[in-house]
């Protein structure tokens, strides 16, 4: 597959309902996706990636402006000079850049959607996945009142869905989870997720959520803070799931090694990509440490890809993988992912990611689209 140019596209699209967490309120997402144009065995073919950056520098150091301007300066210069043919290759290409692994993850994989296209083979086949449907859950942020939050619960309970994640924060965290298992029962998977919010003053606090049953919390101290969570995973009898610690393979190895969670949450565009998603992944199951796929509010082009690695026999905890309907009024591809009856989402099977871009949906909310091939200089 030789690469002939790559685009650029910057798309805005509006949330069907304002999402908050502890560091910050979401109503649209500003998102960079990245067209490879290339050619193939057979002729002309397209792949496309999907960069999860924020708008903000607020979940990570990485945002929409700073990954498509990387990416513009550094990493399609490189990617070009490389002559790369593959997938496979885009990391080694990439790799004297350092950090801005979402960025590179949106060229990883749009390449890797354009030469599974040519092959004819689906990201699934390619990954390894071992099932058909994956079961999914819903991420609730934190809501005005608790019992905007139970009714908000029942809801995605009733649509289907049989885990529920709930965003927390100090303030937010033991008395919301007490109202949701007192009015909606315990017959359902409940776990919170703190990005971040707390620290090593608050072990009390999260001991106070053994009581819920809840199947996880995740993230409670900074990233950074490993030696603090070995402390916190023999503390507390919930188990403790990291998040934005988990930056790359050699933190997920140093974390599986000091026992420092209980379970991992991969997210390819916060690791570096699918490829390096699929090898933690397998180092998680050698080690014995059930994992989980988040999600950073994906359009379906970085849903589908997601279902795919999802599909993978180590993920045994419903992921954050939501029906498209969950975020947009109108999602980007034309086959958006959908609630099935059992709490699942079927795993594409096309070429690629398995779906197509909608392209006059696209148009729609492209704010800027630029072009870029070998020699290009900005």
């Amino acid at each position: 597959m030789d690469i002939g140019s790559v685009e650029l596209r910057r798309i805005e699209l509006p949330l069907v309902t304002p999402f908050q967490t502890s560091f910050g309120t979401w109503t649209f997402r500003d998102i960079l996706l990245v067209r490879v144009l290339a050619t193939g065995p057979d002729g002309p073919v397209e792949g496309w990636g999907e960069c999860v950056a924020g708008t903000q520098p607020l979940y990570s150091s990485e945002y929409t402006s700073a990954a498509e301007d990387v990416t513009v300066d550094h990493l399609l210069p490189r990617l070009f000079a490389a002559r790369v043919r593959h997938a496979d290759d885009v990391a080694g290409a990439l790799e004297e850049v350092r950090g801005h692994r979402m960025a590179k993850a949106a060229v990883e994989a749009a390449v890797l959607d354009a030469e599974l296209r040519a092959a004819g083979r689906s990201m699934a086949d390619h990954l390894g996945a071992t099932v058909d449907r994956v079961p999914v859950g819903v991420s609730i942020g934190i809501l005005p009142t608790i019992d905007d939050l139970v009714a908000t619960a029942a809801r995605h309970l009733d649509e289907g869905y049989a885990r529920i994640k709930v965003k927390i924060k100090p303030g937010w965290d033991v008395e919301p989870c007490r109202r949701l298992r007192a009015e909606l029962g315990d017959d359902f998977g409940l776990q919170v997720d703190a990005n971040a919010a707390y620290g090593p003053g608050d072990v009390d606090t999260l001991r106070a959520l053994d009581e819920f049953g809840l199947l996880l919390i995740e993230q409670p101290y900074p990233e950074e803070r490993i030696v603090d969570n070995i402390e916190l995973v023999q503390a507390l009898q919930t188990p403790v799931c990291l998040d934005e610690t988990i930056v790359d393979e050699a933190v997920c190895d140093d974390v599986l090694r000091l026992g420092a969670a209980d379970v991992i949450n991969i997210k390819p565009g916060r690791v570096g990509g699918h490829l390096a998603g699929k090898r933690m992944h397998d180092a998680c199951l050698a080690a014995g440490v059930p994992v989980w796929h988040g999600g950073m509010l994906e359009t379906g082009i970085g849903r589908a890809p997601n279902l795919a690695l999802a599909a993978l026999p180590g993920f045994t905890l419903p992921g954050d993988i939501s029906a498209a309907a969950r975020y947009w009024e109108t999602d980007v591809v034309t086959e958006p992912a959908v609630l099935e009856p059992d709490g699942t989402i079927r795993v594409p099977r096309g070429p690629g990611i398995g779906v197509e871009v909608d392209l006059d949906v696209l148009a729609s909310v492209t704010t800027t689209a630029t072009l870029h091939h070998a020699g290009f200089t900005r």
